[in-house]
């Protein structure tokens, strides 16, 4: 059945209500080394803060007959998915009825939807649990007559009391609610072993007033040495100082974490490159202790100031006094952290820029309910979950199958440098959410003001919250030319049209523009660019430090912070069926005797391809010189030419070969994190295995729920398949197991970050783009964008005494162009047909001028100004964004209390 197909038995009996007396007794083991939790707490805060369109040419134009495609509602309202989109959020009066089914088989529990206190029971969240692949191919390819999968609800339950809190994941169906709807733990995705973590600072309310008590406490020396102090009546004081934790456990238990200073208040969102240079350790007892998380078991210790370790507040204090004590810079805000300049006027900026149009409506289909698209032989659906946001199913190009998802696993951070803040930083940011925190997109900037705009929710708290405009779909012509040629009479150009769906997560810092982007020649490619505030460190502009280790200084009291971003995706890729293979086709010097050669060479020094499969589970790094192609081939589908259809993992446009993470053993990541230690991954398909990470990872990163080395655990990839050729069953190995050749690629963009001066203020998305591409390799018989693609041929005017094209008649002779001769296209169809090859078919016959493929445009448009430029006050539908929240109150987990 349907999402518990690969649990244990004991996960398929009926629980009515869970065992939570179990759970308060867990072993010490719970929480040993949080290391994670202290970002989670650090980051979380600033969460809250925070006209002439066409030019007529002197040649001539084809004679056709114009079909100008139908109105844009016309085109998407007439046009149905053919399955229902089983991967798809739960509708607002689906998860209506799984909260008022939880609150009573969790009557006991005395649920809440307004939690107030750390010790409140709540569902955090509930969402589409993601159907088994298993469950879900026959309905999508048993020729229209398989049965959609059962729907099931992941509810998110959080537990207090007793001073430990529980964050626990359940299943609950099948949905709709019925006699049958049972709630189980939910255990298989996890090879933990558990469906839980502990958290051990619940009370974030109280995190907050312990850090702001510390700064308050200190007014003498921030008035002193910064010339502000913390504002307790007004955090949003623009002169008021700001303080943050990051907190971390050892390894056995003890909890500690530094607080650092930052401005200019809560309502700027250049935070994180004003940090200050006062820097405070607190301590706590080990985790055995129930106040722990409140905060009254806490003490403050040691003060870093200026490279000089104290250790108490009294040494601190009395070390400002002397003579000679050497005072830093502050770092001040003012005009240099604005995004904008408004007054500027440079030679040109008095003129609107370029911008694309879409005068006669979209070429591709969408239905919006089931969010469907297909658009030049690409068909697929998407959707959105809240901790990693869109992804895309069931990828076909031309009716073959290519994928059954791509999808975003975790996008994580992870910095260096020399103080107590920066030195221990890294960020997994699915855990604050990246579809919670995708909003609303800018029309006309985001996306063209001509993109479909849809909206995405999620339901927490008891409640649903739509997410307004924040996925775009839109088709856009490039730059540059999808391909071109020139020859001695003819010149011929293709454009390079594509389809893009979009998404932008702002996770504190830094907005990711995600895309998925499809080519007409069956070439998919993920794309992620960041933008927004560097993470910078404070600059004491000492000479005896060597502060350019880490970084760069980019303002008066501002260093730069060596960090990297690792973005995973995962690819299940089906190349024509499920049953793949992976190799590694390398290209090769070699030296070798050809008998043509001789006597002159007795060796050539040449290359060679050789091809060497990946016979178990793996991870690779992208090859020097990128001498080795990564290809996926389907294991037993060939083209006409007899190769197998596949296709290549290529790492894609932007700065660079994508990367891994640098760090090695993270002390911080600690067991949370091993795909980012390869650039790419190969691993078996399994329900077990849905996703490589957990967003709960990051809060007990030594023990977390899914641990990547236990996916990637060089299983081999041999398998039995069928081999075409001879309709025989083949194995390269007589011991090979039931694997079904079902293949996985979890793969890494990003970049390791120097910020520079010109990441002042914000980060340029064209210097940090990063992305993979899957590009077809023998999967067609020719290149499938010909018949897609739009562009010109432009038959030129020539003599014959001018260089003829070798093989035409009189190529060599002399006189005038005559338009009755037969075109070079003509000459070679008559002769293919000579030979026997192919059909006879109707073909357009060349002249001189211009010869399109596709529909070009012949009249002008007349547009209205809403097309060229969006008017934002009546399009931008957000009132504002949880980001900038500044209720200062919630948990360690992102809760958000009424």
């Amino acid at each position: 059945m349907h999402l518990l197909a690969s649990c244990p038995t004991d996960a398929l009996k009926h629980t009515p209500s869970p065992n939570f007396d179990a759970m308060e007794n867990l072993p010490p083991v719970r929480m040993a080394s949080l290391v994670g939790l202290g970002f989670s707490l650090f980051f979380l805060v600033f969460l809250f803060l925070s006209t002439n369109l066409v030019r007529r040419h002197d040649i001539a134009y084809n004679e056709y007959v114009e079909s100008p495609p139908p109105p844009p509602t016309t085109r998407h309202d007439s046009f149905q998915a053919p399955k229902v989109n089983v991967w798809d959020d739960l509708r607002p009066e689906e998860a209506d009825q799984v909260y008022g089914f939880l609150a009573k088989e969790w009557a006991d529990l005395d649920i809440t939807s307004t939690p107030r206190h750390a010790s409140d029971n709540f569902i955090y969240t509930i969402e589409n649990l993601q159907p088994n692949k298993t469950d879900t191919l026959p309905y999508l390819w048993n020729g229209g007559n398989g049965t959609e999968p059962q729907r099931w609800a992941k509810a998110v339950l959080s537990r207090g009391g007793n001073g430990i809190s529980h964050y626990s994941y359940y299943a609950v169906g099948p949905l709709p609610v019925s006699p049958d709807t049972r709630v189980l733990p939910l255990m298989y995705p996890f090879n933990s072993g558990r469906n839980y973590v502990v958290n051990n600072v619940p009370d974030f309310a109280m995190t907050l007033e312990f850090t702001n008590s510390l700064a308050e406490s200190i007014a003498d020396i921030t008035t002193k040495l910064l010339g502000a102090k913390f504002n307790r009546e007004n955090p949003g004081d623009p002169d008021s100082l700001l303080a943050f934790p990051r907190t971390m456990w050892n390894e056995t238990g003890h909890m500690f974490g530094w607080v650092q200073l930052f401005r200019p208040g809560g309502n700027s969102g250049a935070n994180s490159i004003l940090p200050q240079g006062i820097y405070a350790r607190i301590d706590a007892a080990d985790n055995s202790n129930s106040d722990i998380g409140s905060g009254a078991s806490w003490k403050v210790g040691e003060w870093f100031y200026n490279g000089v370790l104290y250790e108490s507040l009294e040494e601190f204090r009395a070390a400002i006094q002397e003579p000679g004590f050497l005072k830093t810079p502050p770092n001040l805000d003012g005009a240099w952290t604005d995004t904008e300049d408004f007054g500027a006027s440079p030679d040109g900026r008095e003129l609107p820029p370029p911008i694309s149009i879409q005068p006669l409506g979209p070429r591709y289909k969408l239905d919006k309910k089931e969010k469907y698209v297909s658009w030049f032989g690409f068909e697929f659906y998407f959707a959105s979950t809240l901790a990693t946001g869109v992804s895309v199913y069931d990828v076909r190009f031309k009716g073959e199958r290519v994928l059954y998802e791509l999808s975003l696993q975790e996008a994580m951070t992870h910095y260096a440098g020399d103080d107590p803040m920066a030195s221990g930083q890294a960020f997994p940011d699915s855990f604050f959410g990246m579809g919670t925190n995708a909003f609303e997109l800018v029309p006309g900037y985001d996306c063209p003001g001509y993109a479909d705009y849809l909206d995405s929710s999620l339901h927490r708290l008891g409640k649903t919250e739509r997410l307004p405009n924040n996925i775009c779909l839109f088709e856009f012509t490039s730059d540059h030319l999808l391909s071109r040629h020139t020859t001695q009479t003819s010149v011929t150009v293709s454009r390079n049209t594509f389809l893009t769906l979009r998404s932008v997560s702002t996770v504190g810092n830094y907005d990711y523009t995600i895309d998925y982007v499809f080519y007409l020649d069956g070439a998919i490619e993920v794309k992620v660019r960041a933008s927004g505030y560097v993470f910078g460190a404070f600059y004491a502009r000492n000479s005896h430090r060597n502060e350019d280790e880490y970084g760069h200084r980019v303002h008066d009291a501002l260093s730069s912070s060596l960090h990297d971003h690792v973005i995973s995706f995962k690819a299940d890729l089906d190349i024509a069926g499920t049953a793949n293979d992976m190799i590694r086709l390398a290209v090769e010097p070699m030296t070798q005797s050809y008998p043509w050669d001789q006597p002159e060479f007795k060796q050539r020094n040449t290359m060679h391809l050789l091809e060497y499969p990946v016979e178990q589970e793996t991870g690779l790094n992208w090859p020097a010189n990128s001498g080795e192609f990564y290809i996926v081939y389907s294991s037993d589908q060939k083209n006409a030419w007899g190769e197998r259809k596949g296709y290549r993992i290529v790492s894609g446009t932007g700065i660079g070969n994508t990367p891994h993470l640098t760090v090695l053993n993270s002390t911080v990541l600690k067991n949370s994190a091993h795909w980012a230690e390869k650039d790419l991954w190969v691993v078996r398909r399994k329900d077990t295995e849905p996703r490589g990470a957990d967003p709960l990872n990051s809060i007990d990163p030594t023990n977390p729920l899914v641990d990547f080395t236990k996916i990637a655990n060089e299983e081999p990839l041999l398998h039995r398949h069928r081999d075409k050729d001879n309709e025989t069953w083949a194995s390269s190995d007589s011991g090979v197991d039931d694997y079904d050749g079902d293949l996985v690629v979890y793969f890494n963009v990003g970049s390791h970050h120097i910020p520079h001066s010109g990441d002042i203020p914000n980060t340029l998305m064209h210097t940090s783009a990063s992305s993979v591409m899957l590009i077809p390799h023998n999967f067609a018989n020719r290149d499938p964008s010909r018949e897609s693609v739009q562009g010109v041929r432009l038959q030129l005017k020539h003599k014959r005494d001018g260089g003829g094209i070798p093989g035409m008649p009189d190529g060599g002779g002399g006189g005038e162009d005559s338009s009755d001769e037969l075109s070079e296209e003509e000459l070679r169809l008559r002769e293919r047909n000579r030979k026997g090859e192919g059909r006879r078919r109707d073909h357009h016959k060349l002249q001189t001028g211009a010869n399109y493929f596709g529909t070009p445009y012949r009249e002008g448009v007349n547009l209205p100004l809403e097309a060229l430029e969006p008017r934002q006050e009546e399009k931008y539908r957000s009132g504002s964004h949880r980001v900038t929240d500044l209720s200062i109150n919630g948990s360690a987990a992102g809760m958000w209390y009424t």
